[in-house]
């Protein structure tokens, strides 16, 4: 049985690389507290696109997804969740809203993460919401021919109780302790709870929730207005890679869990550096118009830009707008429109094609 310890550090997580991270981090976190006392306003017109992105890159990376329209009303709760993929999304938009809502309030025990688990089946028929798994499961993959293998027993189900016991409270116990960054300890907790993996369905998502929730606890405010788990989900097979290599030997207590943890401490700096560049452009918004600040975000990154992406760094501009900046643009000569359908993006003009309007 693996022995759950937080109250020291396994000397691969004292890498010079890890300990890079952490500081950079620690800076972004200072400038996030300067901002939420003089840019209140900034910080607080991220949420909205955050939680729809957290909602549906969480689920998507599960295989459980809708239309980006159907998605956007689900998170207004403008329409009824229609069929099973939809209830599960419904589920993670409560228990998402209730842990920015609630989360110095939602203390880490093996039974709130029941409960958590519970709300996020709540809109389902399924049967095992709020209930630790009742059978053993395999983490799988598949070998370089195709073949179905096992890359991970977790946690036997007579066992999971007792597991999740310990590791809440040696998790609360390190917190207490205070010798180590939070932010490492909530990194390690989460990788141990996806290890123990106590739940017959929702262990990914619920470990993404707990990430967010634990996060806010330690202070950690970026998941509020940058979503975590989109920058996952772009990272998609980085973060199954880093997980499979952690978890190698864990069962023995032989494993190295700086795989994981590197990538996690990369996806939050990641989520820093968005939210730095955000708050950047819609502060620095008001000394151009709408058009111009769509235009500028052509001008800042290069390849296929979507009216998705405009949205997530222009939070302020509504997408009816943004389509009235496109169009404006593309007539003008500025912008190309490539593709369809889904796929539909645009790409600034080569120079000699544009037509560029006095700045």
């Amino acid at each position: 049985m693996h022995d759950f310890d937080y109250l020291t550090l396994p000397a691969a997580l004292t890498d010079p690389g890890i300990t890079k991270l952490l500081l950079e981090i620690r800076e972004h976190k200072g400038r996030q507290n300067l901002w939420l006392t003089a840019r209140p306003d900034v910080l607080e017109s991220l949420i909205h696109v955050a939680q729809i992105e957290s909602t549906g890159s969480s689920n998507r990376i599960e295989g459980i997804v809708t239309t980006e329209r159907r998605l956007a009303d689900l998170m207004v709760r403008s329409i009824e969740p229609r069929g099973r993929a939809e209830e599960e999304i419904a589920g993670y938009r409560d228990v998402l809203a209730l842990i920015h809502e609630q989360h110095d309030y939602i203390a880490i025990s093996p039974n709130v993460i029941l409960q958590l688990h519970r709300d996020l089946m709540r809109h389902t028929s399924l049967s095992y919401g709020g209930r630790w798994k009742d059978g053993d499961n395999e983490i799988v993959g598949l070998d370089d021919q195709g073949n179905r293998m096992v890359r991970f027993r977790p946690v036997p189900a007579v066992a999971t109780p007792t597991a999740m016991e310990r590791l809440c409270s040696t998790f609360r116990d390190a917190l207490e302790a205070d010798r180590y960054d939070p932010l490492l300890l909530v990194i390690r907790f989460v990788f141990d709870f996806l290890c123990i993996h106590p739940f017959n369905d929702g262990n990914g998502r619920m470990s993404r929730l707990l990430t967010v929730l634990l996060m806010e606890q330690s202070g950690y405010l970026v998941g509020r207005y940058i979503s975590v788990e989109r920058l996952i989900e772009d990272n998609k097979s980085l973060y199954y890679d880093a997980l499979a290599a952690s978890s190698a030997g864990w069962d023995e207590n032989l494993n190295d869990e700086a795989p994981f943890v590197r990538f996690m401490l990369g996806v939050v700096l990641a989520a820093y550096r968005d939210l730095a560049q955000r708050v950047e452009t819609v502060a620095g918004g008001g000394r151009k118009t709408k058009a111009q600040r769509v235009e500028d975000v052509f001008e800042r990154r290069p390849g296929k830009i979507t009216k998705a992406m405009i949205h997530r760094e222009c939070p302020d501009i509504s997408l009816t707008t943004i389509e009235r900046a496109l169009k404006q643009l593309v007539d003008e000569g500025r912008i190309v429109k490539v593709g369809g359908g889904r796929g539909t993006g645009y790409v600034l003009a080569s120079p000699g094609d544009r037509t560029r309007r006095p700045r």
